[in-house]
């Protein structure tokens, strides 16, 4: 019997999942809560297999209650299933440990195979969710630059000339044209304005 925690603060919504859950033969809802405060106590005093995690609740959001019951306990399994799906919303769930990412438009059949495939050790995401995350993988990395290469940028955009540079560093000229040729390199622009404005919209400086 799959043993299972419902987090959410409306108890119509808890009413229903209660329902869809404990029709399944081998799920059974041992417990409800209807905050993240709440539910962190219930996840670490009852044990559950799975806790179904709403994230925008009264009393600190669903993402906080993820990482303090994962912190404390590892045979704890968490799910969020909630109406939103914004990428902010899926990266801060997955990254605190989220074993899943369902939306409340589920059929039931689709909630009860996933607590199930949570329950094995899968991670269970909806189409939606899994698309958001292959789509933020395929994102290259944003560009980084040396302290150094950073500060002449920054003097750069204050309007100093290499020559300028390299007195207020204390280095050459052939040194500062060094960390600007590398930062283009970094950034794939040809010259200063766009070095600053690229590095500006990557917020690096």
């Amino acid at each position: 019997m799959i043993r299972i925690l419902l987090v959410d603060d409306h108890p119509v919504v808890r009413m229903g999942l209660r329902g869809m859950l404990d029709a399944e033969p081998d799920l059974t809802v041992i417990g409800e809560a209807s905050s993240g405060v709440e539910g962190v106590a219930l996840a670490l005093s009852e044990r559950p297999d799975i806790v179904l995690m709403d994230l925008r609740m009264p009393g600190g959001d669903g993402v906080e209650a993820i990482g303090k019951i994962l912190s404390t306990t590892t045979e704890v399994r968490v799910m969020v299933l909630t109406t939103y799906e914004s990428d902010r919303d899926i990266l801060r769930a997955i990254e605190a440990g989220a074993a899943g990412y369902l939306l409340k438009d589920a059929s039931p059949a689709e909630l009860a195979d996933a607590v199930r495939a949570a329950s094995r050790g899968d991670t269970v995401l909806a189409p939606s969710v899994a698309s958001t995350l292959v789509r933020q993988v395929r994102q290259p990395a944003p560009p980084s630059l040396s302290a150094r290469e950073t500060e002449v940028l920054r003097l750069v955009a204050a309007g100093l000339t290499n020559a300028d540079i390299g007195k207020r560093l204390f280095i050459s000229e052939a040194t500062v044209k060094t960390h600007l040729l590398r930062a283009f390199n970094k950034l794939d622009v040809a010259d200063r304005t766009a070095a600053v404005t690229t590095a500006m919209h990557h917020g690096l400086l």
